[in-house]
């Protein structure tokens, strides 16, 4: 990576708000909105996608303790948003006296979108219709100034989002029915509060138990997006808007893949890792989490002895996408073929990914660690606040990843003129 001005350092971002949020434990009642489902629509409901999965599957099926809040674990537990079908997300737009909407409502809602529907619908295979809406399609201002919520940072534990989410339903209750959606974005004008060079508010309350209830249903994942997540690299335009696939993901039930270090864990494997900079898609365990993958997709390597794998780049539609190799009932390695195609415009070294994924390791504690083919080699990329180091982390022919303890041997062998690759997973 090439150096970037000290005022450009990306700071580490905040975890994501999630479970049974004391910042938001009130119930609200309105009354019904005035909107209408739009053709071709499917009603809203909660719940994430069922788990595409065979019997084989089993000993993959990992899960965290009862004490973790967001788990890698599979299938994701209830409460969170659905990932596959029509999801219709409300958009709101929202200012306040003392920082009030920077230009057109709309053009705060340009920024974001048709992006993200678009990033949703190639990372999903088309599996996920993201429908946003925008019912109310001016500046919704709220009764309070910006300043009165005393929001500082993007947590939780910020009392100032209670009274926010409250003014918030109040004010769109008359043109909003919440019943008709899956998950409400609230895109905040920029200038209120500081840039996100210095401090990250946006932030995500996912799977909330005790989540403010308007029209009779709970608001109970909603992603909030702050400032301009500008890097100073001249490429806002074109990746400003991947903030928001990264805090829909949680809505969705997938947690921050990085630490308070940084993205040192999952580099830009994950858009759950790093949102920053050049775009980059999901991990297939994410894929298969979501329900994007089917049971014939993904192969689950619990058995003693070798066996061969022919794995399509993941980007692609079809072909065996993941290879689980579970170690107990919390963790296992996952391969998959990472290429630079569909969203993965910033894989530099092309190969097989291998990484661990720990369903006991909470949201924002790293529960996906990669593993470097090649370690300090300073990565192959030079795009801006991209983790370099974990750029080039793919495997490639005649390269083995070894855990000697535990008797897993992964080998990538041939890659074919369709750009799959084999490899072969041995364990005592």
């Amino acid at each position: 990576m090439q150096p970037q001005p000290p005022s450009r350092r990306i700071r580490p971002r905040r975890l994501a708000a999630i479970g049974t949020v004391t910042a938001l434990t009130l119930a609200l009642s309105t009354s019904a909105g005035t909107g209408r489902l739009a053709p071709g629509t499917s009603t809203a409901g909660p719940g994430p996608a069922a788990l595409s999965r065979s019997s084989a599957h089993g000993p993959c099926m990992i899960s965290g303790g009862s004490e973790i809040q967001m788990s890698e674990g599979v299938p994701t537990s209830a409460g969170y948003a659905r990932s596959t079908g029509t999801v219709r997300a409300l958009t709101l737009m929202i200012d306040f006296s003392d920082a009030p909407g920077e230009g057109k409502a709309l053009d705060r809602y340009a920024e974001f979108f048709p992006q993200t529907a678009k990033w949703f619908r190639t990372s999903s295979y088309g599996r996920l219709d993201y429908r946003p809406e925008t019912p109310i399609r001016s500046w919704l201002r709220m009764p309070k100034s910006f300043a009165e919520y005393g929001i500082e940072r993007g947590a939780p534990f910020e009392p100032g989002y209670r009274k926010m989410v409250q003014d918030m339903v109040a004010a769109a209750d008359a043109k909003v029915d919440f019943r008709e959606y899956d998950l409400v974005n609230v895109l905040v004008t920029p200038n209120a509060g500081p840039s996100a060079l210095d401090t990250v508010l946006s932030v995500t309350f996912a799977g909330n138990k005790e989540a403010p209830v308007a029209d009779g249903v709970p608001v109970a994942n909603a992603s909030f997006v702050y400032s301009r997540q500008d890097d100073g690299s001249g490429s806002y335009g074109e990746t400003g808007y991947r903030v928001l696939p990264h805090e829909n993901g949680h809505v969705f039930g997938l947690p921050d893949l990085y630490t308070q270090e940084g993205g040192g864990a999952a580099g830009h494997w994950d858009i759950m890792s790093e949102d920053w900079g050049a775009n980059n898609d999901l991990l297939g365990w994410h894929k298969w989490k979501l329900g994007w993958l089917d049971p014939s997709q993904v192969h689950c390597a619990s058995a003693p002895g070798a066996t061969e794998y022919t794995l399509t780049p993941l980007a692609r539609k079809g072909g065996d996408k993941l290879v689980v190799v579970p170690l107990d009932g919390r963790t296992g390695y996952a391969v998959e073929l990472r290429t630079r195609e569909g969203n993965d415009e910033t894989v530099c070294r092309p190969g097989v990914l291998i990484y661990r994924v720990d369903a006991d390791v909470d949201t924002g504690m790293g529960p996906v660690r990669v593993y470097d083919s090649q370690r300090d080699s300073g990565g192959c990329t030079r795009s801006a606040n991209v983790h370099a180091e974990l750029s080039d982390a793919a495997f490639r022919p005649g390269e083995t990843f070894k855990d000697p303890r535990r008797g897993i041997t992964i080998a990538v062998s041939a890659t074919d003129g369709n750009g799959e690759q084999q490899v072969r997973i041995t364990r005592r």
